[in-house]
């Protein structure tokens, strides 16, 4: 899909291959902060996720993709649209790129390109993401896209026995 794909990167829905690289980034405890996960999953919970992964973002009210290398094929992160509300034109994004690929684009262009598609293909009024306040990598990147703070909640997140602020920015499509 051209809309989904960039010079260095593409997105793509998940395939049942990818359960390996699903199941190492969600029993990783380094990333329960920001996914509200307390628990393990089993391989069996995330194949059957796999497995429903064809439904439809009007259905399910999200989309998860796979970030690969366009030379290599290689996994190297997830990108989602979550809470989406077709009656309001909205959802939330959700970014994670292996550390090992951090610093490379990668993120900022899987950003642009699910920006591109949730405001052309999905007719997306609005997106927003939710980042914690010490996390200045994400924060960075949200703001080079032209995402605007628009608050912080404060204390919002308990990790690791401190509460942390989170950031709530803001995206418009001012296209009509």
């Amino acid at each position: 899909m051209q809309a989904l794909t960039g010079q260095n990167i593409h997105l793509r829905a998940l395939e049942p291959s990818d359960i390996d690289f699903l199941f190492s980034i969600e029993n990783d405890e380094s990333f329960w902060e920001v996914s509200a996960t307390q628990t393990p999953f089993s391989r069996f919970i995330l194949e059957q996720y796999i497995a429903s992964a064809h439904q439809d973002i009007y259905e399910v009210k999200q989309l998860r993709l796979i970030i690969a290398n366009n030379v290599t094929g290689e996994n190297i992160g997830m990108i989602d649209l979550f809470d989406f509300v077709p009656q309001h034109r909205r959802a939330g994004i959700g970014i994670l790129v292996v550390e090992s690929e951090q610093g490379k684009g990668y993120a900022s262009e899987a950003l642009q390109l699910l920006i591109g598609y949730g405001f052309k293909q999905l007719n997306l009024h609005q997106l927003f993401a939710n980042i914690t306040a010490d996390n200045t990598k994400s924060l960075a990147l949200f703001k080079k896209h032209n995402f605007t703070k628009v608050g912080v909640k404060k204390e919002w997140i308990f990790s690791k026995g401190t509460f942390k602020d989170e950031v709530l920015f803001q995206l418009i499509n001012r296209t009509p």
